[in-house]
């Protein structure tokens, strides 16, 4: 009997996530098997000269016959394509995930294709970088960062505890929510600066009184860091927009209400209430570094000391 958790662990899709996973499944020893799949077939070349898995598949259907934890690592509004591309094809008592942003929309699009027979436990790791493709997974990615698992209703609470460990396998912190909570969650703490962050660097790159060459050139940090937040994914940022859009709106209403009230404030100059602001989300800021999702290094941890020719 195999010691591994898993016999045979297919990733359909495979780049910063699913080439992430595949590194840690090998590295923990959490799946036998690890077959992957993917459209496009220069991409499956490289994940093959990587060695990221053990079978390579142009056929999805293919990657996951035999397979007891399928997961679909691929932009949110392919999911419901997917699903039924794979669901004949799926063995009895396997558990279907994904690594989705949106759980709501994911749930809509794939539970009305998967068969009765199969475990369907939507996740969502809340890792990642700017990087895509399957170059850019890295073990750690995972390491300390929480994995959000949606159960639909009536899952076998057994097949929920096997994706949980097999989770915390990969380094995450796992905690488990209905997936409305986590859509409006996810909305404030990650959609909404996303929004924000390509909303501003848009702005500068339009700005007819500021060149092109001068907002590269003098870049200060903070829009340094939008910048590299509005690098992320073009797709699967669309797609997280498009199928989260009611909890979005929810929260993007409420920010513009708080922007008005510094706006005011700014324009009759009352430093009390700019203060108090300040003040608050400094204690956000210290929180955050306490709970180990960031550094309290300055500069994040940048390397200082060289010149910007030298950056990598």
């Amino acid at each position: 009997m195999s010691e591994a958790p898993f016999a045979r662990v297919a990733l359909i899709g495979i780049g910063l996530i699913g080439s992430s996973l595949a590194h840690n499944i090998r590295a923990h020893r959490l799946a036998d098997h690890i077959a992957i799949t993917t459209r496009r077939a220069e991409t499956l070349a490289r994940a093959a000269e990587l060695g990221l898995g053990d079978s390579y598949h142009l056929d999805a259907a293919e990657a996951v016959r035999g397979a007891d934890l399928v997961i679909l690592c691929v932009p949110v509004g392919s999911c419901g394509a997917v699903s039924k591309e794979i669901a004949a094809a799926l063995e009895p008592g396997a558990i279907v995930s994904d690594v989705g942003s949106v759980k709501g929309s994911v749930i809509q699009q794939m539970q009305p294709n998967l068969p009765a027979h199969i475990h369907f436990v939507p996740a969502h790791p809340i890792a990642g970088t700017e990087q895509s493709g399957p170059d850019a997974g890295f073990r750690e990615l995972f390491e300390n960062r929480w994995c959000i698992l949606t159960p639909v209703e009536g899952t076998d609470p057994q097949a929920v505890e096997r994706l949980k460990r097999f989770w915390e396998g990969c380094g995450s912190n796992v905690e488990v929510m209905t997936a409305e909570h986590h859509d409006l969650v996810l909305a404030i703490v990650s959609h909404v600066p996303h929004l924000i962050a390509y909303n501003i660097v848009g702005t500068a790159a339009d700005l007819e009184t500021v060149t092109q060459s001068e907002v590269v050139k003098f870049s200060a940090s903070g829009f340094r860091d939008f910048t590299r937040i509005a690098a992320s994914d073009p797709t699967m940022w669309r797609d997280v927009f498009l199928h989260n859009r009611e909890a979005v709106l929810e929260m993007l209403a409420r920010f513009s209400e708080d922007l008005a009230t510094l706006q005011r404030a700014i324009r009759w100059g009352d430093g009390d209430t700019l203060f108090e602001l300040f003040t608050r989300t400094r204690a956000i800021r210290r929180g955050i570094v306490e709970a180990g999702q960031d550094t309290a290094q300055p500069d994040f941890g940048r390397e200082h000391g060289r010149g910007p020719k030298d950056e990598t």
